[in-house]
């Protein structure tokens, strides 16, 4: 099995290339986000594994590149920071996994091992509403043939909302779904969120993609521009 390791810390690196040549596994080792781009854009890897905090591109970003190119090799994040709003974003932009350091390496190798009996994922169908259209592995959405650029958080709630298109929503089920089911801050987060999206999908299209539903939240309706 060949694998991909892209860590800039390169005492580190090699103690992995080491331990996992040790296990079986065949691993070449990228320093830089742009390399480690590179090497998975050129060569045929049965998973990544891709620090986040990286010089030239960070792990993001390749990450990102990669599923935009359509590249659905499993991929696995490391970094040395724990915050859970760091491994959202890892899994918004399409990672499969994500190991905070310091980590067991018996863990890194079950977590690998897992990855390598999926398989890389077949790519999730585009999903649509009129011309509205996400594209949950590529991370894009377009209004026709206008791309429309979103942040992380405002892609997940309209993912969200399309996932369940004609259907009356509460905050409550928006929060649990697309921030966390023990979030506890204040619920008009999702009204304001609501507003950053339709200013985005609707307001320069004369669209009214999501509706207020009294009494409940919101849905989002399949409509053509008027």
């Amino acid at each position: 099995m060949r694998l991909l390791i892209v860590e800039d810390e390169r005492e580190f690196a090699e103690t992995l290339r080491r331990g996992l040549v040790a296990e079986g596994f065949t691993a070449d080792v990228a320093h830089t986000g742009r390399e480690g781009l590179w090497r998975a854009t050129e060569h045929a890897y049965d998973v990544v594994v891709l620090d986040i905090m990286l010089p030239e591109l960070s792990g993001y970003e390749v990450l990102k590149r990669l599923r935009a190119a359509e590249n659905w090799t499993p991929v696995l994040m490391l970094t040395a920071k724990d915050g859970e709003y760091d491994e959202a974003d890892a899994f918004d932009l399409g990672a499969d996994d994500y190991l905070s350091k310091p980590f067991s390496f018996v863990v890194l190798i079950a977590r690998l091992r897992a990855l390598l009996r999926r398989g890389a994922p077949a790519r999730p169908a585009v999903l649509e509403a009129g011309d509205l259209r996400l594209d949950p592995s590529a991370r894009t959405v377009h209004r026709g043939q206008k791309r429309i650029e979103l942040t992380a958080r405002e892609f997940g709630l309209l993912e969200f909302l399309l996932r369940r298109a004609g259907t009356a929503l509460s905050k409550n089920e928006i929060l649990g779904h697309v921030w966390d089911a023990h979030y506890d801050g204040d619920e008009n987060v999702v009204e304001v969120y609501i507003g950053y999206l339709r200013r985005k999908i609707d307001a320069p299209f004369g669209t009214h993609t999501i509706e207020t539903v009294r009494g409940v939240g919101y849905r989002l309706v399949d409509v053509t521009r008027s």
